[in-house]
């Protein structure tokens, strides 16, 4: 059995729901009551890949920013990749994290990345259309998420996982 560990950092506004899709992801769990970032939580989980090779992602979750700061260009040090989180009902939290990414994109050494967009148990008051995706994510594949529900999230993960997976081949 081979274990790979990844250091991966959440990064996204503030409220977008990271510190719940890690909650849910790590633990099964979902708490209605907010809870704001202060600096960096870790927790860590393994992830099975394939028969012989799992992935521990170490899981970083940085306080909710519309840019980097000093402080998150620190935790970002020595990351293998990044998840990036909006949510659905507020399109600034889109235009935010895409500037995210263009900073992170060009601290990191082609890091594995994936982009969720969180909350999609509230679809139906979704702020975010598919012209609004579309015009405003070219590059940027978003993975539909509810850390609520749960919906999304483990095969987001197992998403980068296999990211991860494609470099050790």
């Amino acid at each position: 059995m081979i274990t790979y560990n990844k250091k991966i950092c959440l990064i996204g506004d503030f409220s977008v729901g990271k510190t719940s899709l890690v909650s849910r992801y790590v633990n099964n769990v979902f708490s209605e009551k907010y809870q704001t970032t202060v600096g960096v939580s870790i927790l860590t989980r393994e992830t099975m890949v394939c028969k012989d090779v799992r992935i521990k992602f170490i899981l970083w979750d940085i306080a909710g920013a519309d840019k980097l700061s000093t402080v998150s260009r620190s935790y970002l040090s020595g990351a293998n990749g990044y998840i990036l989180v909006a949510d659905g009902t507020q399109k600034a939290t889109i235009e935010t994290a895409l500037t995210l990414k263009a900073s992170v994109d060009t601290q990191l050494n082609n890091p594995r990345t994936i982009s969720l967009l969180n909350k999609h148990d509230l679809a139906e008051s979704w702020a975010a259309d598919a012209e609004f995706l579309q015009q405003t994510s070219q590059d940027t594949q978003w993975q539909m998420t509810s850390a609520k529900t749960g919906e999304g999230v483990e095969a987001s993960f197992l998403l980068l996982a296999k990211r991860f997976l494609d470099d050790a081949e």
